[in-house]
């Protein structure tokens, strides 16, 4: 075996540490070509702080060869040792000592102090450092990281008048590899819990800001996030509270059109974002639709999708009316299964994950109430400053726009988006997916692709994608 392939076999043993809680370290010894000692980092399973991987090992190695001296011995541990480690090492008097990541904390040898290079000790042991860093060290940055993330979550207390869905309901969803971001401190928000993607760097020329409907969440953009991502732009795809990582109210009458829409506002404030494209379907766009009349030099850009402006004078579709009954007569529809039939492409996996936000009938208020949340008369909540939107959208939109449309939408599908875009000024030709049905971000990639060139030309190009 050559050096990166022992440090494959440390690498196992951090990998096993990582799946025990541990810091993830593993070490491995080898006495002429053969392993005769593994060990990986211990100190909480064994209530030990001194069960770091290179002293586990050693103790393995010593036993297996009958001696407490190892002076043909070489060993391979994933992180520089520390100066507890590193004695060890010397007093057992190793022929080589073999590291992948350094630890510039408390790394002794070389990144602290060098116990190895100290000439007064009367052994010395060759070292070298670097092998596989790259995987050693990203397995220890993950896992500091999600600690941090995980120490995060538990700092923000959650209200008694919500719920959290259990974090593990989330655990190796398909195709959503992303680490959470949260925000308790809105004035709008009163400590409820607010999740959002952050992706991509902050200082990037172009912003895309995801807002999904009912009954989806952020996960619904995961197949446009990595192309706009690749494209050098920041990705912001927030969770609407009552769906997605964010807390739960409890109880129905708790959402309100107003208060969601104040919630977004301070989220765009909190967070200070420039050259926008807004990226919305479905209750993303009945909200999203009237925000960037509060700020309009934020936005540069509408990428709208199956929705509508509900402003109480015009009558809602034969289907959104079917829409709204169906979630008064069966209030605990299968998410993932509504997802499944308009989209047959998605796998099982991806259909459960839109279930996951919701474990049980206390989780789904949100659910509930936002059918029938969308106003419906002129005095309904939301309806005025959804006309305000729209004379907003006719009259003082100076931004581009690109209109994708689900064919096979029966809810807001070509007829409701064609008068959708007579009321958006500059709106080109809406381009139309005819595979496509309500879900139309699940077509995402071509559509993410599409939106990148589009936004990207002169202004005076209206070009279909």
């Amino acid at each position: 075996m050559n050096d990166a392939d022992c440090m494959g076999l440390a690498l196992k043993e951090a990998q096993a540490a990582l799946a025990a809680g541990e810091v993830p370290v593993g070490a491995v010894v080898v006495h002429q070509g053969k392993v005769v000692g593994v060990g990986r980092n211990a100190p909480i399973a064994m209530h030990d702080p001194t069960a770091h991987a290179e002293i586990v090992a050693l103790r393995a190695a010593a036993q297996a060869l009958g001696n407490y001296r190892l002076d043909d011995c070489e060993l391979f541990v994933t992180l520089e040792p520390c100066a507890m480690c590193s004695g060890a090492l010397l007093h057992a008097r190793l022929r080589r000592v073999v590291y992948g990541a350094r630890d510039p904390k408390t790394g002794a040898a070389g990144s602290v102090v060098d116990l190895f290079g100290n000439a007064q000790l009367n052994h010395q042991t060759v070292v070298q450092g670097g092998v596989r860093a790259g995987e050693c060290g990203g397995l220890l940055s993950d896992f500091f990281k999600a600690r941090r993330n995980q120490q995060r979550r538990e700092a923000h207390p959650l209200r008694d008048d919500a719920l959290r869905t259990p974090e593990r309901r989330f655990d190796g969803l398909p195709g959503y590899p992303w680490p959470p971001h949260y925000l308790t401190d809105l004035s709008s928000l009163d400590g409820l819990r607010l999740h959002y993607l952050d992706e991509g760097p902050r200082d990037a020329s172009r912003t895309w800001l995801c807002l999904h409907g009912n009954p989806a969440w952020s996960y619904l953009y995961r197949k446009m996030i990595p192309v706009f991502v690749a494209a050098g732009d920041r990705v912001l795809a927030p969770d609407l509270i009552g769906f997605g990582k964010s807390d739960k109210p409890k109880k129905d009458v708790f959402h309100r059109f107003d208060w969601h829409r104040q919630v977004l506002l301070e989220f765009i404030e909190r967070l200070d974002l420039r050259h926008v494209v807004l990226v919305v379907q479905d209750w993303g766009g009945l909200l999203g639709l009237t925000l960037p009349m509060a700020s309009p030099e934020r936005y540069a850009g509408l990428l709208v999708m199956n929705t509508l402006l509900a402003t109480g004078d015009e009558a809602l579709s034969p289907g959104f009316l079917a829409w709204r009954k169906m979630c008064a007569d069966k209030p605990l529809f299968d998410v993932g299964r509504l997802f499944g039939r308009g989209n047959p492409h998605l796998d099982a996996g991806e259909c459960e994950a839109y279930n996951a936000p919701f474990p049980d009938a206390g989780h789904r208020a949100a659910l509930r109430a936002f059918p029938t949340m969308v106003p419906e008369h002129t005095d309904d909540a939301g309806a005025a400053i959804s006309r305000d939107a729209r004379r907003f959208w006719r009259e003082r939109w100076q931004g581009r726009t690109l209109m994708v449309i689900g064919a096979r939408d029966p809810v807001l599908g070509e007829p409701v988006m064609q008068d959708l875009a007579r009321n958006i000024r500059g709106c080109p030709p809406p381009w139309t997916l005819p595979e496509a049905g309500h879900f139309v971000p699940e077509h995402g990639e071509q559509i993410a692709r599409a939106a990148c060139r589009h936004f990207s030309i002169p202004r005076d190009s209206h070009n279909e994608p």
